[in-house]
């Protein structure tokens, strides 16, 4: 989940509304009403075409829902089995509906993946199907949606065919894209198709009211025809877009929210709170270098590691956590997010494992020398660069200036220009490679390392600094190839490979993102993830 996308969906994650239609709550079905806020408006509803599902998740489902710290629970799957080459997954559907009261088939599930994986559709996730069979040959057009790796020899089955085992699969399968839609839908509404609320169907817990494309206020009412309706408490959860932080405080205190997110200033006076809570996502902020830059002494400078090296332990990451940002966020060990994976033999996190010393820790001096050694290896006398940011959301503009002012006072001769515009320029610009450097992120689309590793391939589209290491590339390719079907060989895979990327620091992690809440102790059950479909309202319930 690139930066553009991250900044989409992570503002879903929290609560509020001006609720004019509540008044006096007084049965039990009006005290099951949540009250939360997004900073802008959703952006589709369309699970082929949607840029992410941290919120839309409560009302799409696949074959399974992510639960508690990641793992995989009940969805529309009654049961499943995999072969023993890993290759061929068969689920058997349960006796499910559409909000519409049409029974969801396994059908359903065959003409939604044709459709999104299909280019005419131009899915931006449409990359999350590859090594599924067929999938990579149909995304770059050589051979039709209709050849996917996925049919339905009956109502209620679903066969997948895999090009080669995936050890996430189970987890994949529980991402809303790949979940069922209705073709009759599709079809009788057109173009009209998840534009509006009305024109759509719902799988999941709760249906959306009210949305008209663009509006600032929507709601998730509960879904009358969901297969598991009997566990979910909530009868309604009420949107308004809030994009201030001090806004929706006073809204909070107002009583007209559940849940705030809290500014830094804030977050320094409710740490001691009972109300007050964090929630880690597996976002990790860096700073991009473009090996291609078009300019000659930029491009010799930027592929040098020891200016790279220099320019990463230039940075203070507990100052800039603690400090500057003050929102809780961590410092990272490296390019994957904590919290995101365990090691299948020893359960220790993946962070702790990628970690190569005397390359993330703060270190002015080291970095002076490292900084030296790189200019004396170019040629150069200094170097004067630009960095590309987003001006979007007030944690970038503060990392940005908060580089510019460490750069200038650790490395002696150069120079940062931040170039700080709306986010959508920004990361066209990144697309293009105009920028020498680009302060951007990453946030797991699943619990498993390989949503990270996957960027530095050499080549592929969310790598817009061009990094390439042969050795890297060769690591993740035996990963995802002749270890894929064995756990433990794989993960060794994977963490040599993050060592490698970590160590030439491919890119410069900032900072892993936290975010702080106040939340009302009356609101019970929320699961919240680190990657995936960060938030979870089917068993929430206010008290």
């Amino acid at each position: 989940m690139n930066y553009k996308k991250i900044a989409t969906t992570i503002v879903f994650i929290s609560a509020c509304l001006w609720l004019s239609a509540c008044g006096k709550q007084t049965s039990t079905s009006q005290k099951q009403v949540l009250n939360l806020s997004a900073s802008a408006p959703l952006s589709t509803i369309d699970i082929s075409k949607s840029t992410g599902y941290g919120q839309t998740g409560n009302t799409f489902e696949s074959f399974y829902r992510l639960g508690k710290n990641g793992s995989t629970t009940a969805g529309l799957a009654k049961s499943s089995s995999v072969s023993k080459d890993g290759k061929t997954w068969t689920f058997k559907i349960r006796k499910a509906y559409w909000s519409n009261g049409d029974q969801i088939t396994a059908q359903d599930f065959v003409y939604s993946w044709r459709r999104t994986i299909n280019p005419k559709t131009k899915s931006p996730y449409s990359y999350l199907f590859s090594g599924i069979k067929n999938a990579d040959a149909i995304i770059a057009g050589k051979k039709s949606a209709a050849q996917i790796g996925i049919s339905a020899p009956d109502k209620q089955t679903v066969v997948i065919k895999l090009d080669k085992a995936i050890s996430y699969f189970k987890i994949l399968m529980a991402y809303p894209l790949f979940g069922p839609q209705e073709q009759k839908i599709v079809e009788k509404y057109g173009s009209k198709y998840g534009t509006r609320s009305q024109y759509m169907v719902y799988s999941g817990p709760f249906v959306i009211k009210a949305w008209n494309g663009t509006g600032n206020k929507w709601q998730f009412v509960k879904n009358k025809h969901y297969w598991d309706k009997k566990v979910v408490k909530l009868q309604q959860i009420n949107y308004t877009v809030v994009e201030n932080p001090t806004t929706g405080h006073e809204l909070y205190q107002q009583n007209k929210l559940d849940m705030t997110p809290l500014a830094n200033q804030q977050v320094k006076n409710y740490q001691g709170s009972s109300q007050f809570k964090s929630y880690p996502y597996s976002y990790i902020s860096y700073v991009a270098y473009n090996f291609k830059d078009k300019d000659a002494d930029k491009r010799k400078a930027l592929n040098n590691r020891n200016i790279r090296l220099a320019m990463s332990l230039a940075i203070n990451r507990q100052v800039l956590t603690k400090k500057v940002l003050g929102d809780g966020s961590y410092t990272p060990t490296g390019f994957v997010a904590s919290g995101l994976a365990k090691d299948p033999k020893t359960s220790e996190d993946f962070s702790k494992q990628q970690e190569v010393k005397g390359t993330i820790a703060y270190d002015a001096k080291l970095a002076r020398e490292y900084w030296e050694q790189g200019l004396k290896e170019t040629g150069l006398k200094g170097l004067k660069l630009t960095l590309l940011a987003s001006n979007d959301d007030s944690s970038s503009k503060i990392v940005a200036q908060y580089l510019q002012s460490q750069y200038a006072k650790v490395l002696p001769g150069l120079s940062l220009t931040v170039r700080s515009i709306p986010g959508n320029n920004a990361l066209q610009n990144a697309q293009t490679g105009n920028f020498d450097l680009y302060l951007s992120g990453w946030g797991g689309d699943f619990n498993d390392p390989i949503t990270f590793l996957q960027i530095p391939l050499t080549g592929t589209s969310y790598n817009y600094g061009g990094y390439s290491n042969s050795q890297y590339d060769a690591l993740i390719r035996k990963a995802q190839n002749e270890d894929a079907n064995n756990p433990n060989k794989r993960w060794a895979d994977l963490v040599a490979a993050a060592k490698i990327f970590n160590a030439e620091q491919g890119v410069t992690p900032v900072y892993q993102q936290v975010t702080s809440y106040l939340q009302k102790s009356k609101v019970k059950g929320i699961i919240h993830n680190t990657a995936g479909t960060q938030w979870n309202y089917k068993n929430a319930y206010i008290k």
